[in-house]
């Protein structure tokens, strides 16, 4: 067997709210069209604290939000305004370049409570990255949900185990949220090109080989391979076809030609994303004063 692991790189964004980037990372750029994965929290708001992410720009991907505890609500420069919580997709397609919002909800923020989730990039193709923007929301109730002795796995989005996700994809990938009981097995199948394991918590082994909580595992052999939980586990797959061509990641914009970048950081500062409903701020540039900086 043969895997490479990818430690995290641990960033406080304040108040107690930690995320840990797996991907961008060397020598692994992407997995499959996955070009980012956060890991946000597990983070306990106190009551009128929250999270406050200022609206922002992208272009050339489609960001994927998938929660297991809290809310956040989502606004963006289509006119969208959708509350997602445990379970639920937002997927949100960037594509010739959209602006959003991300904030805890006013009841979660009243009240105080947990935060915790993953936040991935899935950069486009070529010949999609200036398509139109778009905001899908898919409950949990609508996701493909695959079972096996001791496992339950919900399709994020892709085509995996035999089920297709609802979401609109634009190239062959696949992303699952596992829930593993102790001693459960499960053979990732090499259906994909590129595959990863990123354990969220629990202990997990890889064909035997202990993986790290908060670690993860990109395989590089062609073949099926299987993960055992050795204790109650939480456990995300992804990957898919390789991308066709490197990619540039400059703050939250992603290209495959400089140019596209450069393009979007003018109309960004002209404000020519259009406006995110409910809100009168936004973050600057990073090479502008005083720019904090964004996760997602």
């Amino acid at each position: 067997m043969s895997v490479d692991i990818i430690k995290p790189h641990v960033k406080d964004l304040g108040g107690g709210f930690t995320v840990r980037r797996l991907l961008p990372s060397h020598p692994h750029k992407m997995v499959g069209p996955f070009i980012f994965f956060d890991h946000m929290g597990h983070a306990d708001f106190a009551p009128g604290e929250g999270l406050d992410v200022r609206p922002h720009p992208h272009i050339g991907l489609a960001t994927v939000t998938y929660l297991f505890e809290g809310a956040i609500m989502h606004r963006d420069s289509l006119g969208s305004v959708q509350e997602i919580r445990p379970g639920d997709v937002n997927w949100m397609t960037a594509g010739a370049g959209i602006a959003h919002s991300e904030r805890s909800p006013d009841g979660l923020r009243q009240s105080g409570g947990a935060l915790h989730g993953i936040q991935t990039w899935v950069a486009l193709p070529k010949e999609h990255e200036k398509v139109a923007p778009a905001f899908e929301h898919h409950p949990a109730a609508s996701l493909p949900e695959i079972f096996t002795p001791g496992v339950r796995m919900r399709l994020i989005a892709g085509t995996a185990f035999g089920k297709t996700a609802p979401a609109t994809t634009f190239s062959d990938m696949f992303y699952v949220a596992v829930e593993m009981e102790q001693g459960a097995r499960l053979e990732i199948p090499p259906e994909h090109e590129e595959r990863a394991v990123y354990l969220v918590e629990g202990e997990l082994a890889l064909e035997g080989i202990a993986l790290a909580p908060r670690h993860m595992a990109v395989l590089a052999n062609p073949q099926a391979l299987t993960i055992e939980a050795k204790t109650k586990a939480r456990v995300m797959l992804l990957g898919g076809k390789p991308m066709d061509g490197d990619r540039f990641i400059w703050w939250n914009f992603v290209a495959s030609d400089k140019e596209a970048i450069q393009e979007a950081k003018q109309r960004w500062r002209a404000q020519g994303f259009g406006n995110v409903p409910d809100e009168t701020e936004w973050i600057p540039l990073p090479d502008e004063p005083k720019a904090p900086e964004s996760f997602s």
